[in-house]
């Protein structure tokens, strides 16, 4: 199975139907498994590729199955699809390692942008430092309080509870967030997380 293959884990039938004739027809290689433990029991760390998993499975959840991942040292991108998306479960599982989680239903041009992605960085691995150095340097054009509430989104707190934290309106918050977002190139919930994690702090511009 080539590189740019796309492993799908979930116990749904028709969700693995539906996202094979949508990852074949945007010209990727697909193999689909119907249960955690039959992609652990299949794949080979050898191909590359990501793999694209359910997070609320029977018998072995998708965060489990990125543990048993973790701990056999795969090194492929894992994007969590899931119908009850939570910070706390995105925290979790960017923590974890996961490239991205995406919320059902899937929007198609999302998905396709994140494997996209996946792959991309799969191929380059090794461009973390640098990816690292140019987030420091975007963050270091955030304002004092767009940083304030960028380390706030990046521990998993809700733009209603950073609003009284900070005690400023819950528009105000979610103004300063598409600012942050902007500056710092991130697509969304998953992106700002996995950043503020990578940065570990953001000291005085």
């Amino acid at each position: 199975m080539p590189h740019d293959a796309v492993f799908v884990v979930d116990d749904e039938v028709a969700v693995r139907n539906g996202l094979k004739f949508l990852l074949r027809s945007a010209g990727y290689a697909v193999e689909a498994f119907p249960s955690a433990q039959s992609f652990l029991d299949t794949y080979d760390p050898n191909l590359g590729g990501c793999l694209l998993l359910d997070v609320q499975m029977p018998s072995m959840t998708g965060l489990e199955l990125q543990q048993q991942i973790n701990q056999r040292g795969w090194r492929i991108p894992v994007i969590f699809i899931t119908g009850h998306g939570t910070i706390p479960m995105t925290i979790e599982a960017i923590k974890a390692g996961a490239f991205d989680l995406i919320e059902k239903p899937l929007g198609e041009h999302a998905l396709l942008d994140s494997i996209g992605r996946a792959l991309a960085h799969s191929d380059t691995a090794g461009d973390e430092r640098l990816l690292r150095a140019q987030l420091e340097t975007r963050a270091a054009s955030l304002t004092p309080r767009e940083r304030e509430v960028f380390e706030l989104v990046g521990a998993g707190e809700s733009c209603k509870v950073i609003a009284r934290q900070l005690g400023i309106s819950f528009r105000t918050v979610e103004a300063h967030r598409a600012h942050i977002a902007e500056k710092l190139r991130a697509r969304g919930t998953a992106d700002l997380i996995r950043f503020a994690s990578m940065i570990r702090g953001i000291g005085p511009a």
